[in-house]
């Protein structure tokens, strides 16, 4: 049955599925945009770190040891998935201990005493944040088709960055900004940013549900067997040499879009720590910056999802990538909260069209029949890089005594995986 001549009450279950998909896109966004990157790191580099740098420091390196969790654990945690057929128990799984960490950073109090509790609560919480999103990801074929699938991958991104922009706006005028806040929660103690990370855990909780009840399982993949942990790791090797030999496009597509997408997560992940640390912004400014950059980054996201199916998603990747070196690079030499306020939000609304296009120009390339080893493969082995945006910011600050040379440091892995990216062909009857 095509797409035209499914019934109204086909029609809706597939509208259903792909709005409780792009849920909890809209529920992860808490841990995101407001633990990671623009208001309870900034809390634990400023109010609970002896000084921003080494806090700054202290965050980057536990982010970079949580990176090497992911590299070594995600591509057998995805490969697995796969194989047993249980995606949305593993992600009802790693989505809960991502809520139960947030949860436990109440207890992080506004003295250097707490940093290290802080920043394990964090680098833990990414360690399985990344492992739901591996089998979130793998679930986007089972709400979209190949004419959708640009269209419905722009569209979760867009919902996240949305949702984020909800929540930093909850944030801000109920806990952050007031000096007497919802319930009555002051800054005393750091007890109005401590609450935020309750609101974030329930937030997420909450948006996490309906992928669990309205989203079909995927069935285990075809021919695949169960094996025991360390004999995955063989499973996985035999199979991306196995892609070596008959899809090499798609694996240096993998390892291109590994590098520049850990660049993408970085400008997030380290945004609201710059801003504060290096241009001055208050907490309440940081916020609001943070809201306007979810608010152009979905904008990005939904647009270029839509721009992806006229242009092709090279193009959309490739153009993104450099406007954000461009952008980035002005943030690095250029001074002023102008400068941060006009290149950061530009920045926000090329990073959604980048992540969303790589989705889609995976879909686009991989052979029919296996799309889902490819797919996972890319939500997996395609994370397990992710140790390089931190440790590029945490060395360059490290060397240079700034983060101003953190950032630099990200701008020059974005380099890295646009000059990746370009030599590998685009999808044939796609720009």
């Amino acid at each position: 049955m095509t797409v035209a001549e499914k019934t109204p009450s086909q029609a809706r279950a597939d509208r259903r599925g792909v709005v409780s998909w792009a849920l909890w896109d809209w529920g992860s966004s808490a841990f995101h945009a407001i633990i990671l990157t623009f208001v309870f790191s900034v809390y634990l580099t400023k109010a609970v770190a002896p000084d921003p740098d080494s806090g700054s420091a202290a965050l980057g390196v536990g982010l970079t040891i949580a990176g090497v969790f992911i590299a070594l654990l995600a591509p057998v945690t995805g490969q697995r998935g796969d194989a047993g057929g249980r995606r949305k128990r593993w992600l009802a799984v790693h989505t809960g201990i991502v809520v139960a960490a947030m949860a436990a950073l109440f207890f992080v109090r506004n003295t250097p005493a707490y940093l290290t509790l802080g920043v394990v609560l964090i680098s833990a919480a990414s360690v399985f944040a990344e492992f739901a999103q591996v089998n979130y990801n793998a679930l986007l074929l089972r709400v979209s088709t190949p004419r959708t699938i640009g269209k419905v991958s722009g569209f979760g991104w867009g919902m996240g960055y949305f949702g984020g922009l909800v929540a930093l706006t909850v944030v801000l005028f109920a806990f952050v900004q007031p000096k007497v806040g919802l319930f009555g929660v002051t800054s005393q103690d750091g007890l109005n940013i401590r609450v935020v990370a309750l609101f974030c855990a329930l937030w997420f909780g909450l948006f996490a549900l309906p992928v669990l009840f309205f989203v079909p399982e995927p069935p285990a993949s075809a021919g695949a067997s169960r094996a025991g942990f360390f004999a995955s790791y063989g499973v996985l090797a035999r199979r991306v040499a196995g892609m070596w030999r008959s899809e090499r496009r798609t694996v240096w597509f993998l390892i291109a879009s590994a590098v520049y997408r850990d660049g993408l997560a970085a400008i997030f992940t380290f945004g609201g720590v710059v801003a504060a640390g290096t241009f001055g912004f208050s907490s309440s400014e940081v916020v609001i910056f943070a809201i306007g950059a979810n608010l152009t980054a979905g904008l990005g996201a939904v647009f270029g999802g839509r721009l992806d199916d006229r242009l092709g998603p090279k193009t959309i990747i490739a153009g993104s990538l450099a406007a954000l070196v461009v952008l980035g690079g002005c943030l690095v030499v250029l001074p002023g909260k102008a400068t941060f306020w006009v290149c950061g939000l530009a920045l926000a609304a090329f990073v959604g069209p980048a992540q969303s296009a790589s989705r889609t120009f995976l879909a686009r390339i991989v052979a029919p029949e296996r799309e889902g080893e490819a797919f996972g493969l890319y939500a997996t082995t395609g994370r397990a890089v992710s140790f390089l945006g931190p440790l590029a910011f945490s060395g360059f600050l490290a060397l240079f005594g700034t983060q101003r040379a953190g950032m630099a440091g990200i701008v020059l892995v974005l380099v890295a995986g646009l000059l990746a990216l370009l030599p590998v062909r685009a999808p044939e009857g796609a720009k």
